[in-house]
């Protein structure tokens, strides 16, 4: 039966998990928390996206006391984007949030985006404001470096801003902690719906550029969440293969100087090896070292201007460590992103949403 707009939750939280349930309770916990601090009710599901660590018995049990109606929904792995559509069928209320395993809501995020709202109803797309656990380990803070040298403008000094399709490469964004209605949700998955393997899929740069294009999105330091990121180096590589395949799927086809950008990225370590041998075989030393400096260089230039954007020192840290272990595998990454979605390079406009008229 149709439930009515009485029974009808103000909220549906939609947490996609795999192989997460070390995290989940301390997640569920701060959610929880964080939604007591509105006048809102909530449903929370758990798309447990075959994981093999028990998630749907913890989920199972957490439900008993859990201050909210809590359920699991199990599905074959099938990756994160699938497993949040599966989670968007299943949702109740109009609006949806999208809640990442790893990521903590901060306790007034939610009743600072209720009052928001409530003073200006318009405001219905939020996408979180999401910092790195102090307390994590060293490698996880690697990405704080790559984060602040493209968004420094806003992470440098965090406030309240809107975005849409224009400026829409100028901010930090991603689906970990999202808010909006659950039918642009839904159209938004649709658009850009995985042509192949949805595992090797954007789950998110995607699907954000097309609500974009059709709503101002909320970026606010109010509507807080910590993000608790791998803590080990196997992981870190795992990871790091898998963004190179996903900034493919992102970018490609969306202009000429991201086709561009994308396939010298792919060729430049050839071409160095290229030169590096014939340098060598030519016994050209000097030169040799005159490369390995400016190589130095380059690598450490992400960093100096990542601190002048008020990187965390961690970060800063984090990446002059990691940087040798992040550049191979992101690199075949890549390579497997233009392998599978290469063919979105044939156009520069084939990966852009359409714009549509909103109604005022």
């Amino acid at each position: 039966m149709e439930q009515s707009e009485r029974e009808r939750p103000d909220l549906t939280v939609v947490i996609p998990s795999y192989n997460s349930a070390e995290w989940l309770p301390s997640t569920l916990e701060a959610c929880a928390r964080a939604l007591a601090a509105t006048s809102w009710t909530a449903e929370v599901l758990v798309v447990d996206d075959g994981s093999t660590d028990g998630t749907a018995e913890l989920i199972t049990s957490l439900a008993t006391t859990y201050p909210a109606a809590l359920r699991v929904l199990r599905q074959e792995n099938k990756g994160r984007f699938l497993a949040r559509w599966a989670g968007l069928q299943e949702a109740r209320a109009e609006q949806v949030l999208l809640l990442d395993s790893r990521v903590l809501l901060g306790p007034g995020s939610l009743a600072h985006v209720e009052a928001v709202t409530a003073a200006n109803p318009r405001t219905t797309v939020w996408n979180g404001h999401c910092v790195t656990d102090p307390d994590a380990p060293l490698v996880g803070h690697f990405w704080e470096v790559l984060t602040h040298v493209f968004w420094g403008g806003y992470l440098g000094a965090p406030e309240p801003v809107e975005f849409g399709l224009e400026t829409f490469n100028q901010h930090p964004k991603g689906t970990g902690v999202f808010i909006a209605p659950r039918a642009l949700l839904v159209e938004a998955c649709r658009v850009a719906w995985p042509t192949g393997d949805a595992a090797l899929a954007s789950d998110d740069t995607k699907l954000i550029r097309h609500i974009a294009a059709e709503v101002p999105i909320r970026l606010d330091p109010g509507f807080v969440a910590v993000y608790r990121p791998r803590g080990n180096v196997r992981d870190f590589v795992r990871h790091s293969f898998g963004r190179g395949t996903f900034l493919v799927d992102s970018y490609a086809g969306t202009s000429a100087g991201w086709n561009a950008a994308l396939v010298g990225l792919a060729a430049a370590p050839v071409i160095g090896l290229a030169v590096l041998a014939a340098l060598v075989g030519a016994q050209a030393w000097t030169v040799l070292g005159g490369l390995a400096v400016a190589a130095v260089l380059a690598l450490a230039a992400p960093a100096a201007l990542a601190a002048r954007k008020r990187c965390p020192a961690k970060g800063l840290r984090a990446y002059l460590t990691y940087a040798p272990v992040f550049a191979v595998p992101y690199w075949a990454g890549l390579l497997r992103g233009l392998a599978v979605h290469g063919h979105l390079l044939r156009s520069t406009t084939r990966n852009l949403p359409v714009r549509t008229e909103v109604a005022a």
